[in-house]
């Protein structure tokens, strides 16, 4: 059994296609290259997600055009793992990917999908699949499920512990090489490389194994990438799940409200501007949100700022910087209707149905399960 290919013309050309009361169709090509990235859809995102996620998809995205297959999904079924206001989910869902179209993301671009994972039901199937051919002692050293089970000690689910295998079959659906991952889900990158590996070895080749973390970080081009820091604790990054109002600019927070966010933030008493991560992280990241929200080079923010010893000056120029990056984005998002979003999420979702269905039944058989 073999995984589509360029070379296997039995999984070429797939043609998704509305019913024929509508115009619009997507031809899916296996012949390119995939690249995979998902986000979250049950919080609600903040300034640094845009920065540190929307922007560098949508950058992806105009660099990649043409080049490779890019899937762009929401794992609200991931939502589940943690406590949530379910009766929120579903426009919650839909909100979240109108703000990666009003960040700039090209919803007409033929080789880029826009999906949601409960749509497709393989995703679940899969997982189950591949729970079976994954052992307790390899999840059981998942930091993340170590660190997040903490947080909730009075309440940790199974879809908790579990969450690397569904995120692998997320993956593995697809055939992705390419998923660009923060650095705290290096370690569910890997484990899905030995799940992919391991099958590949039982089985024969059933799936593409995506890269490794360090050639991922190679191809994207980028390390850690961008941290826009809290607001209130500038030594810890901006953090949509955190209780405090004080420590995020959120995407749908007024111009007005975020101001006073800006203008509260915490500095520090050394009382001279300096551009130092280490000794002052909160005056730090107020000159790294000036120089990106202005497009000006960071050098040339820090020459205006340096030296000056009085912080309001910065924190007035900064909060009038987000109020106008808000009210702009703001009304990009107003212009996007569901009407519009849900035309592109059911072409995507059929085209990637048959993908992944493609990738189960290849499973199925191979594990006994069909003929």
């Amino acid at each position: 059994m073999q995984p589509p290919s360029a070379s296997n013309s039995n999984y070429l050309n797939r043609r998704a296609q509305y019913d024929s009361t509508s115009v619009l169709c997507y031809n899916y090509t296996m012949s390119k290259e995939t690249i995979l990235t998902g986000v979250r859809a049950n919080e609600e995102p903040t300034l640094g997600n845009y920065l540190g996620a929307f922007v560098p998809m949508v950058q992806m995205q105009k660099k990649y055009a043409g080049e490779y297959q890019i899937n762009m999904f929401v794992p609200d079924l991931h939502s589940f793992t943690t406590p949530i206001d379910h009766s929120a989910l579903y426009a919650n869902t839909l909100k979240n990917l109108k703000y990666f179209i009003a960040a700039g993301l090209d919803t007409r671009d033929e080789n880029t999908f826009i999906y949601r994972q409960s749509f497709i039901p393989a995703h679940s199937e899969l997982t189950w699949i591949l729970d079976c051919f994954t052992s307790f002692g390899e999840m059981s050293r998942m930091t993340q499920f170590k660190e997040k089970s903490a947080e909730h000690s009075g309440n940790v689910s199974v879809g908790l512990f579990n969450y690397p295998v569904l995120m692998a079959a997320d993956i593995l659906l697809y055939n992705a090489r390419y998923v660009p991952v923060g650095e705290d889900q290096f370690q569910h990158l890997e484990i899905t490389r030995d799940i992919a590996i391991r099958m590949n070895n039982k089985f024969g080749e059933l799936f593409t194994v995506p890269d490794s973390t360090a050639k991922q970080t190679e191809f994207i081009k980028r390390d850690k990438g961008l941290r826009i820091r809290s607001l209130t604790n500038p030594n810890k990054k901006m953090s949509k799940s955190s209780d405090d109002q004080k420590s995020k600019i959120n995407l749908n927070d007024t111009p007005e409200q975020a101001r006073k966010k800006i203008m509260s933030a915490t500095t520090d008493s050394l009382g001279v501007i300096n551009f130092d991560w280490k000794n002052q992280p909160g005056i730090t990241n107020l000159l790294q949100l000036l120089a990106i929200l202005t497009d000006r080079p960071q050098e040339e923010v820090n020459t205006e700022w340096i030296g000056q010893t009085q912080y309001g000056p910065l924190k007035k120029a900064v909060a009038e910087a987000v109020a106008s990056f808000l009210s702009n984005f703001q009304a990009r998002l107003d212009a996007i209707t569901d009407d519009d979003l849900l035309k592109v999420l059911e072409r995507s979702e059929r085209a990637m149905t048959i993908v992944a269905n493609e990738t189960l039944l290849r499973v199925q058989k191979a594990v006994g399960l069909r003929r």
